[in-house]
C-alpha cells in the first residue's frame, strides 16, 4: 500500500459565490484511512465535500487529488472518487431495478454508445454482495426499505471502483441493522485500501469505525488521530451550544466558562 494519500488539502478554502465557505482546511487521507467529518449544521461539511467534487470553488490553499494537483483536479476525478449525497435525486417510484441503479456508476467508465459488459455486470454483483444486498438485484428500486435504498446507492457509488469515497451523513434515519451494515462495508473497503471520507453528527460511530477526525466549524477546528481530536475541550469549541449525539444520546454541549 503506498504512503502517498489519496487526498490532501493545503490552507485550502471552498466558498460558495454568495459567500458562505469554510476554510481553513489542513487534511491528509491515506489509502484504507477513514476519516470523519464532524461539526454542527451549517458547519461547511457538504461546502467541503462538494469542493472536493469540484461543485464549489476553491478560493484559497491546494488540493490534491490522486497526486496531481491544482487545476488538474478535475482529470484526477475521474475514476477516483465517489459520493452518496444525503438525499438522492432518484425517484423511489421510477420502475427501475436496484441492479439498474447500481448499473448507473458504472456508466462513467462506459464512454459514449457503450453497453455495459461482463465486467461491469460482475462489478455490479461484488458490490451488491460488499453491502448485503446481492439477494435483492431484480427488486424494484422503491419496493426496498428506505435503510436498503441507502445500501443500494452505497453500492452505485462503489461501482466505479473509486479510490475515495465521500459519505455525506450516511447514518442518518438508518435503523440498528443497516447502521451495523454500513459500519460493515467501511470496514471492508478500508481493507481494500480505498479511503473514506465520511460526514457524521454521531460521535461514537465515528470512533467506532474511523481512524482520523477532522472537526469544522466554517474553518478548522482539529484534525488528527480519534482519541487525540475528540476531547471535551475540541468538542466545546466546535459545537458551544448546539445539540451532538453521544452514544445515541443528544445533549447540548456546554460553552467555555467566561463565555
Amino acid at each position: 500500500m503506498t504512503d502517498s494519500p489519496v487526498l490532501r488539502l493545503v490552507d485550502t478554502a471552498f466558498t460558495h459565490p454568495g459567500g458562505a465557505g469554510v476554510e481553513g482546511l489542513r487534511l491528509d487521507i491515506a489509502p484504507g484511512e477513514a476519516v470523519a467529518l464532524i461539526g454542527p449544521n451549517g458547519a461547511g461539511k457538504s461546502t467541503l465535500l462538494k469542493g472536493i467534487l469540484g461543485l464549489v470553488p476553491r478560493t484559497a490553499g491546494t488540493i490534491e487529488i490522486g497526486g496531481v494537483p491544482g487545476d488538474a483536479q478535475a482529470h484526477a476525478r475521474h475514476g477516483i472518487v465517489s459520493f452518496l449525497p444525503q438525499s438522492a435525486d432518484l425517484d423511489p417510484d421510477f420502475p427501475i431495478s436496484l441492479e439498474q441503479v447500481v448499473m448507473q456508476g458504472r456508466y462513467r467508465g462506459l464512454g459514449l454508445f457503450r453497453w455495459p459488459g461482463r465486467a461491469d455486470r460482475a462489478a455490479v454483483r461484488h458490490v451488491l454482495e460488499s453491502v448485503g444486498l446481492e439477494s435483492l438485484g431484480a427488486r424494484p428500486f422503491g419496493e426496498l426499505s428506505g435503510g436498503q435504498r441507502q445500501r443500494g446507492l452505497l453500492a452505485r457509488a462503489l461501482a466505479s471502483e473509486p479510490r475515495l469515497l465521500l459519505l455525506d451523513e450516511p447514518f442518518n434515519g438508518l435503523d440498528q441493522p443497516n447502521r451495523e451494515a454500513l459500519v460493515d462495508t467501511i470496514r471492508s473497503l478500508k481493507r481494500d485500501g480505498v479511503a473514506v471520507l465520511v460526514s457524521t453528527h454521531d460521535l461514537e460511530l465515528a470512533r467506532l469505525v474511523c481512524d482520523s477526525v477532522v472537526l469544522v466549524n466554517r474553518t478548522q477546528v482539529s484534525c488528527g488521530p480519534v482519541d487525540e481530536v475528540l476531547t471535551l475541550g475540541n468538542i466545546q469549541e466546535c459545537f458551544e451550544g448546539v445539540e451532538v449525539e453521544i452514544d445515541e444520546h443528544t445533549l447540548v454541549v456546554p460553552g467555555h466558562e467566561g463565555h
